[in-house]
């Protein structure tokens, strides 16, 4: 799916009757405007900037440009002491999540030079120009009054990293959720049977994330194999060749029938325009779908390595994860708990099908394995490991109340020796012992599957829950 160009909202607040009576100060709080603007630009988003809003009129004015310009998140600048009512009408018009920016223009104000001054006006002026804390109360209280969520990132305009990484984070968390709101799930095949606790209510996802599923039929996809020509054959097989590590046990034959499901694959997913997909089939009783459901490791390894996750067991809230995570740019791939290493404090975790080939440490194994283990078929495996580094594990809940959550775990993959059994397989250490981890992780009732990703990304998962209305619940 082509990238989505963010458009981000942007409008000042402050106050008219301040212009006549101190010179230069609504040119100097523009500037300062224009350099948060020219900032979040540099973010790979498209700022319309609505300009200083400075009374109940251009208060109007600026909600009709940013509503008309569909922007899917706002930054309320207060540049100087403003009223509320010059921030309500904005916000109010436009329903989408409002990040308050408390950004004075220097860490402190000179003192010894302000005092110095000899024109008490002038005076006022400059004390003006830092004021931005002055009415962030009065405009918090009105926002909670009127029902309206708001976020703030306070600090100093130029060279303060924390605040700045904030708005990029937020931004970033703006960017993932338009990305789930415009994603098209594809849904191939049926639950694996018994899994209770992967099932999950469709409606709940399409409400939380406002994401599309498409149901995909077996059929589609075997048709689609049935017309891959050798061409395209061979185009995959150097495709794959070059992006797996191939072992010496993998047969030609086995390399061609994983390259001809990863073509038809590609056109299922490039058909029905999906950003992601979860699949399961037994296919007992007819060749052709076993032939099919055991080759489709390598294609599904592929696409998740190009944006569109996919998970196996037909697990929907591990793949939304997968997403969300990928979308951030970390990764997102499939796992779930394998082993308990007491000696060295570490949980293996892993999963049989496909993996994120792009956060594997080296060059992904292609093997062969005789059974699936708990699924029918032979073929081609893959097995790799999370390049070691900070990871952050998310999973998608459903919580007894019937909404979903998002859990998240902060650690780190440690390298060591893992299970070399053709499926992807890692070792993790966390900030609590693995005793109390595991406890405190399934304490809050998550599916047994759940995705990794490579760095700390918790505090983007925790502002991309509060864009969507989700609670985050951060183990570690």
């Amino acid at each position: 799916m082509a990238d989505i160009k963010l458009k981000v909202g942007l409008f000042g607040v402050g106050l008219d009757t301040y212009w006549g009576q101190f010179d230069g100060l609504k040119e100097r709080l523009v500037g300062y405007q224009r350099t948060i603007a020219d900032t979040i630009s540099r973010f790979d988003v498209d700022v319309v900037d609505a300009g200083l809003v400075d009374n109940a009129i251009a208060a109007r004015e600026a909600a009709d440009k940013l509503k008309r310009e569909d922007v899917k998140i706002v930054f309320l600048y207060v540049s100087t002491y403003a009223l509320s009512s010059t921030v309500l009408p904005v916000v109010q018009q436009l329903k989408v999540p409002v990040i308050v920016l408390n950004l004075q223009p220097v860490a402190a104000i000179d003192y010894k030079k302000f005092n110095a001054m000899s024109d008490r006006t002038q005076m006022t002026g400059e004390w003006l120009a830092h004021c931005q804390a002055c009415s962030v109360p009065e405009i918090a209280n009105v926002l909670l009054r009127s029902g309206i969520a708001f976020h703030q990132v306070t600090g100093v305009l130029r060279d303060d990293a924390q605040a700045w990484s904030e708005i990029e984070d937020w931004v970033a968390a703006a960017r993932v959720a338009e990305t789930m709101r415009n994603n098209r799930v594809g849904l191939l095949g049926h639950y694996y049977s018994g899994m209770l606790d992967i099932y999950s209510e469709l409606t709940r996802h399409s409400a939380r994330f406002g994401n599309h599923f498409e149901i995909l039929e077996m059929n589609e996809l075997k048709a689609l194999r049935e017309s891959v020509t050798d061409y395209e054959i061979a185009s995959k097989v150097e495709q794959i060749r070059e992006h797996f590590d191939v072992q010496t046990d993998c047969s030609t034959d086995e390399i061609r029938r994983a390259a001809r499901t990863s073509v038809a694959l590609d056109n299922l997913v490039a058909r029905h325009t999906l950003g992601s997909l979860a699949y399961f089939f037994n296919g007992t009783g007819d060749d052709a779908y076993v032939d099919i459901i055991a080759s489709v490791i390598v294609g599904n390894s592929l696409l998740t390595a190009n944006g569109v996750p996919v998970a196996g067991e037909y697990e929907v809230k591990n793949v939304q994860a997968m997403k969300i995570l990928d979308s951030f740019g970390v990764g997102g791939s499939f796992t779930e708990f394998y082993a308990m290493d007491f000696n060295d404090e570490v949980i293996l975790m892993g999963h049989d099908g496909p993996g994120h080939i792009k956060i594997a440490s080296g060059k992904t194994k292609l093997k062969p394995l005789k059974v699936f283990h708990g699924k029918v078929g032979h073929g081609l495996s893959v097995e790799m490991s999370v390049r070691t580094g900070d990871v952050t594990l998310l999973s998608v809940i459903d919580a007894p109340d019937g909404e979903l959550r998002l859990l998240i775990a902060e650690g780190e993959a440690v390298a060591g020796e893992i299970l070399e059994i053709g499926n992807t397989n890692s070792r993790y250490r966390f900030p609590l012992d693995i005793r109390t981890f595991v406890n405190k992780w399934c304490s809050h009732g998550p599916a047994h599957h759940c995705a990794i990703g490579v760095g700390h990304v918790a505090g983007k998962l925790e502002k991309f829950a509060e864009l969507i209305g989700m609670e985050a619940v951060k183990v570690c």
